[in-house]
């Protein structure tokens, strides 16, 4: 494995059991003497300014340190790693400790620590390394992931054997899922990813190479004529972000609620192009095993606040039945992403998730409430070098027999897995509702798309 110099910084594995005192010295003379630094109203107390105060602490401890070290004939610290041991208390007290240098390089996407010295990131172009450990030791990992979780919400956050799971937004965004105890060596592991694109376009993703200019205008014209639309493929495949560029697309001044297992989409954070969003999270139970709340009951309850479109960040389960009942109720237009390996294979999967209702749906009925919810399936795979996310296949639901939703593949993936026109595969309905959105059917008379033009 490739460990990459630029993270390996003078940090936890490095330490040798005098510099682990010295930061033990470090961490308790800040914890001491900031808390005296007064606020005054001509220098208001900032996150940056707190920072620049506890540097300025760290660094006349560090030089009463050296001093006495010097006194008593040892070995000093050559200025680097004092300057470098400063910024590991500062990370550990302000920002993500030994996480902070790899959350700080916008490159990377993913971080997988399956321990404390055994970490391995994934960055943006697609590319895998193992870098430099979070952490001196499990136990400063499992401390690190608590002291997460107690910055991340007002609300208690458990990390123990009772609960050995958490799942946290970081205060960038990015995601953090940790386990303790339940893997082979019984330590704590933790994946964090990050979403690179909080805002974007689809005239983005063209450029990035996710779409043709067919395709761009394809989906611009389902989300103008209200389509009902399920974006699906597999973890870190860019549904998220093709689903808040199509969201780009709806009319600013239209009423959107949003459901999500955990804060992802973001749509309300920018007025511009999304004035009235209500955002909702499911939350778990607390310690006492009560007020959890789940998707599928947000989305009910999200049916009540007069949306206009409804988007769920992710089914997950048995919400996939008020999500349709939404989108088949009036709510055209609405959105939201699942977890499947085909365009075809989603139908499959909704029916699975639909079986876990309380409803007890059966097949035949599914297959009948998923045709008259949803209108079309996009789905996102990687491109043959893989690594480019790009739209691969995109269906359009026309009907139920029985158990099994009918639907077309009206762009079909071509030998490079990017999605091209089928020819005649979409209804004339449809094409009428998309042209009257303002849709050029001739885009879909090139039967090798647009993706070199």
């Amino acid at each position: 494995m490739t460990v990459l110099d630029e993270h390996r910084r003078p940090g936890p594995e490095a330490d040798s059991g005098p510099q682990v005192r010295l930061r033990e010295f470090l961490r308790r003379t800040l914890a001491d003497e900031l808390p005296s630094r007064t606020v005054t109203a001509a220098e208001p107390l900032t996150p940056a300014r707190r920072r620049e105060w506890a540097r300025d602490v760290l660094c006349g401890a560090m030089a009463a340190h050296s001093e006495a070290e010097l006194q008593a004939g040892r070995v000093l610290l050559s200025p680097g790693a004092e300057e470098q041991l400063v910024e590991t208390v500062l990370d550990e007290v302000f920002g993500l400790g030994g996480l902070q240098p790899l959350l700080a390089d916008p490159k990377v996407e993913t971080i997988n620590v399956n321990r404390f010295d055994r970490v391995f990131v994934q960055y943006a172009d697609g590319s895998r390394a193992q870098v430099a450990p979070v952490a001196v030791s499990n136990d400063e990992l499992t401390d690190l992931v608590r002291t997460l979780a107690a910055r991340a919400s007002s609300e208690e956050r458990r990390f123990d054997r009772g609960s050995p799971a958490l799942n946290l937004q970081l205060p960038g965004g990015e995601r953090l899922f940790a386990v303790l105890g339940l893997t082979a060596d019984g330590v704590t592991a933790c994946s964090i990813r990050r979403h690179g694109f909080l805002t974007t376009s689809l005239a983005e993703l063209r450029r990035r190479g996710t779409l043709d200019v067919g395709l761009e205008r394809f989906l611009r014209a389902l989300v103008r004529a209200r389509k009902n639309i399920l974006i699906t493929g597999g973890a870190g495949f860019g549904k998220t972000t093709l689903l808040r560029a199509m969201a780009a697309e709806m009319d600013p001044l239209e009423r959107i609620v949003t459901v999500e297992d955990a804060f992802e989409l973001g749509l309300g954070l920018d007025h511009e192009l999304h004035a009235d969003v209500t955002a909702l999270q499911a939350r778990e139970a607390n310690v006492e095993g009560v007020g959890a709340i789940s998707q599928a009951e947000l989305v009910r309850w999200g049916l009540r606040m007069s949306p206009d479109r409804v988007i769920v960040g992710e089914i997950r389960g048995p919400e996939v039945i008020p999500m349709c009942n939404a989108m088949s109720q009036g709510n055209d237009g609405s959105m939201a992403t699942l977890h499947a390996s085909s365009s075809k294979i989603a139908f499959t999967r909704l029916a699975s998730y639909a079986a876990q209702g309380a409803e007890r749906l059966s097949l035949e009925a599914t297959a009948l409430l998923v045709a008259s919810s949803v209108h079309f399936v996009v789905h996102l795979a990687k491109a043959a070098d893989r690594t480019t996310r790009v739209v691969s296949s995109i269906r359009e639901v026309v009907d139920a027999d029985g158990g099994t939703v009918v639907s077309n593949e009206v762009y079909r993936p071509g030998p490079d897995l990017r999605a091209r026109p089928v020819a005649g595969a979409l209804r004339a309905d449809t094409l009428d509702d998309l042209v009257d959105a303002g849709f050029d059917p001739g885009l879909l008379a090139a039967p090798e798309g647009w993706w070199a033009r």
